[in-house]
């Protein structure tokens, strides 16, 4: 008979335990870059996607930051109280809500490049070992997504 805790992984061979306790560290050094602008980490998302379109509904959001919209909503409109972003119902289809950047949202844009540079020396990788890290998250995001 086998000894049963031969069969329990080490905590520092499980892939989940990495990339969960590397989620972590990124969040804590965004938490710091971002806590001068008065702004969250999944604040900060909401803004990427929105620096780059300008415009988009609710769905098309949560849809590239994987957040349902149970859980968009509130952020977006306690982004409204803060005049990061502005709501209004899409003209076409009412059932849409369209989410622009308001002027506190405009105004952060020009935060954004610094913050990404510091973020990026935090890392202490290349530019390209970036990119390949990068890349490999996201097939392992893909395949696990599939997997479900």
């Amino acid at each position: 008979m086998m000894n049963s805790m031969a069969k329990t992984p080490k905590l520092d061979n499980l892939l989940c335990f990495s990339l969960y306790s590397t989620s972590l560290a990124m969040n804590k050094v965004y938490r710091a870059q971002l806590k001068p602008l008065n702004i969250t980490y999944s604040q900060y998302l909401v803004l990427v996607v929105l620096w780059q379109q300008k415009e988009a509904t609710v769905s098309e959001i949560g849809e590239q930051l994987f957040l349902d919209s149970a859980t968009l909503t509130p952020l977006l409109k306690r982004m409204e109280k803060a005049d990061l972003v502005i709501r209004r119902r899409a003209p076409e289809d009412e059932r849409h809500v369209l989410i622009t950047l308001g002027s506190e949202g405009i105004k952060l844009e020009e935060h954004s490049t610094d913050l990404f540079e510091s973020v990026g020396c935090a890392l202490g990788v290349s530019e390209q070992g970036a990119k390949e890290i990068k890349q490999a998250l996201e097939v392992i995001r893909s395949n696990l997504l599939r997997s479900c």
